[in-house]
């Protein structure tokens, strides 16, 4: 019986290097937008294919603004918006359910709702603008210090029901929410406004409303040229040569392929593919290839195909 003949690739390597924000290349389009809507104070509201590189946006302004989440790192605060997404799931969580049991558990005791409220992406971020107020305060837990601007990512808004898009305008604009339970209201500084990115997949339409107050950019598949710059910063320094080889059959396969086109997503999985298989040693020529490359190609095509029809018909039309 054939054994694995491989050893196991450091994928946090791997996913440092794909997330590596310093990697993500700006095009002058995504710059104006950010610069806009940072000036304008509104959400910036980004569609393209999936793998575009709409979600990595997020991470490459707050690492290049030096912009911190809550537990001081570069990252912007995250919000995966979910089928049954509602508006208050964007601010705070309260645990009612928590809340209930240990009031029966103690006795009736009275418990404070303050510890059963966890804030969320949006939430964290309009407090962060003022966290003086919160010192102390178990909403925000050891999260204070001086008052700053963050980066929310709203990631596939197009997922939310009907409601959820319009239901959050008033809290962005006016930088403020309510927590029905405690009958508070949480107020941001607007001078300190977070720079709230959302994504969509196009999956459906959006209410004007919501989209009369965000700037809207749409991400396109990158040119030759953006490609080549792609496969660069994540290959490094190698053969110009075989960057065009790995570029210009990278596009073939998009040509090919009839259901889901591979976007740069699936390009950085696929480069990373190909090293870990040592099909980049060596001269290459896709018009040459050797019966060894030919099998370790059809083997990376995995990486670019997402259903059956579409990797058996690479692999027919390159690997036969």
């Amino acid at each position: 019986m054939k054994q694995f003949d491989f050893n196991i690739p450091d994928i946090a390597e791997l996913k440092a290097s794909y997330n590596n924000p310093e990697n993500y290349i700006l095009s002058e389009g995504i710059v104006s937008a950010v610069k806009v809507a940072m000036t304008l104070g509104q959400p910036l509201f980004l569609t393209g294919e999936p793998g575009t590189g709409k979600t990595q946006l997020a991470y490459k302004i707050a690492h290049h603004f030096k912009l911190a989440n809550d537990e001081g790192e570069y990252k912007p605060f995250i919000f995966n918006t979910k089928t049954n997404s509602t508006a208050q799931d964007l601010f705070y969580q309260y645990d009612a359910v928590r809340h209930f049991r240990d009031a029966n558990l103690k006795g009736g005791e009275r418990q404070e709702t303050v510890d059963y409220i966890d804030l969320q992406a949006l939430g964290k971020a309009i407090a962060l603008t003022n966290p003086g107020a919160f010192e102390g305060s178990p909403l925000m837990h050891d999260a204070v210090g001086k008052a700053r601007h963050t980066v929310v990512l709203i990631d596939e808004i197009d997922k939310a029901p009907t409601d959820f898009p319009n239901d959050i305008l008033y809290e962005i604009e006016n930088m403020a929410f309510e927590i029905k339970e405690m009958g508070v209201q949480i107020k941001g500084a607007d001078n300190l406004r977070p720079i709230v990115i959302m994504t969509s997949n196009s999956e459906k339409n959006l209410p004007d409303a919501f989209l009369r107050r965000c700037v809207f950019y749409h991400i396109t598949f990158p040119d030759r040229k953006q490609l080549m710059n792609i496969v660069q910063n994540h290959l490094g320094a190698g053969s110009d040569y075989a960057h065009e080889e790995l570029i210009d059959h990278f596009i073939r396969v998009r040509d090919v392929v009839k259901k889901k086109r591979p976007a740069t997503a699936e390009l950085i999985g696929w480069l990373r593919m190909l090293e870990l298989e040592a099909f980049l040693d060596g001269d290459l020529n896709f018009n040459q290839l050797s019966t060894t490359q030919k099998e370790k190609l059809r083997f990376s095509y995995a990486v670019l195909a997402k259903n059956k029809d579409d990797l058996m018909l690479l692999e027919k039309t390159f690997c036969a």
